[in-house]
């Protein structure tokens, strides 16, 4: 296309600029590039216009079952596997992705994209990468050292809308220092979309999941366990699991934990005070105001607020569906 505008040009011939954008590397090429493309485009994801998020041949979306509150935005989630290759089931928990691979998500809000987060596997390891939509919507870039953007959040409220950096995403991608994904997991992802993964070839084998994490939004007909579990697996547990950041709390909230002192049922926080609000036990059953877990959650103040990162408001349905566990829970 450049070649021939510039012959036009020389011929004299009026030349009109065309909005496609030009080629771009092979999507796996761009993946292993030890240097980090500079825009979303680069990676060749998505058909032109990359607003509309359709993805191309390899890319696949994806839903979880119950997903991260991430202030009521809205989440498009997709994931690359190249050619010749596939992902292996790995027991329940997460799908086993090849060197070459990539998650993909996109977050919008308020109807627009504000920004796309995306995880690479390189031969190194994972390495993840925060891209901020421009205000036509044209293209994401690249922004390493993340971003603070005012947007309108829900129930109408403004919020500080936070992009991480790139240190920060090991925060909660972080399992025992090393970057890893932490959303694809088998017990949170429907039986028909591995199945049909599976039988395009990009999956060894559909996983065989004993109990699976509720739709949430089925979550007031679901069990009350199983709403709140789930919720508390996806928002808590990258950081409260034996190998996570909150390893020393003793508080593991992963969907597979069994323990109910290490769910919280009764267990004392390992440190008292601000945090927990005075509070004796993490969950007290039958009474979530003398919850900390529900303390915490409930709380947007520094120090005290859980989760710390990802939110600048509060989730009502999440707190909803916490609240309704707790209350049930057998004194």
């Amino acid at each position: 296309m450049r070649l021939l505008a510039a012959a036009l040009l020389l011929l004299g011939g009026a030349v009109a600029v065309s909005a496609t954008p030009p080629l771009v590397l092979p999507i796996r090429a761009a993946i292993e590039n030890p240097e980090f493309p500079p825009k979303l485009s680069d990676f060749g994801f998505f058909e032109w216009p990359f607003a509309d998020q359709n993805p191309m041949a390899r890319v696949t979306p994806y839903r979880l079952n119950t997903p991260l509150w991430s202030d009521g935005a809205e989440k498009l989630r997709f994931v690359y596997i190249p050619a010749g290759l596939m992902a292996k089931a790995q027991g329940e928990g997460l799908l086993g992705l090849p060197v070459g691979a990539a998650l993909i998500k996109t977050f919008k809000m308020g109807g627009k994209l504000v920004e796309t987060r995306v995880l690479l596997h390189r031969a190194e390891g994972w390495v993840a990468l925060p891209y901020v939509w421009d205000a036509n919507q044209r293209e994401a870039r690249l922004t390493l050292g993340g971003k603070r953007i005012a947007l309108t959040g829900p129930e109408g409220k403004p919020i500080s809308y936070a992009v991480p950096n790139k240190n920060q995403c090991k925060e909660c991608h972080g399992v025992a220092g090393v970057v890893t994904p932490i959303g694809p997991k088998a017990y949170n992802l429907a039986p028909a979309w591995l199945a049909a993964l599976q039988k395009a070839g990009k999956l060894d084998r559909v996983p065989v999941v004993t109990k699976r994490i509720p739709l949430w939004e089925d979550r007031i007909r679901a069990d009350a366990a199983l709403a709140a579990r789930g919720y508390l697996d996806v928002n808590c547990a990258h950081c409260h699991n034996p190998n996570g950041a909150a390893s020393n709390s003793g508080l593991y909230l992963g969907w597979l934990e069994r323990d109910p002192v290490k769910l919280g049922v009764g267990k004392r926080p390992v440190a008292a005070g601000r945090g927990s609000g005075n509070l004796d036990f993490d969950v007290v059953p039958g009474d979530p105001a003398h919850s900390i877990l529900y303390y915490r959650m409930a709380s947007l103040e520094g120090g005290i607020a859980m989760p710390e990162l990802g939110r600048s408001a509060l989730d009502p349905a999440g707190l909803a569906a916490v609240r309704r566990w707790i209350g049930e829970m057998m004194k």
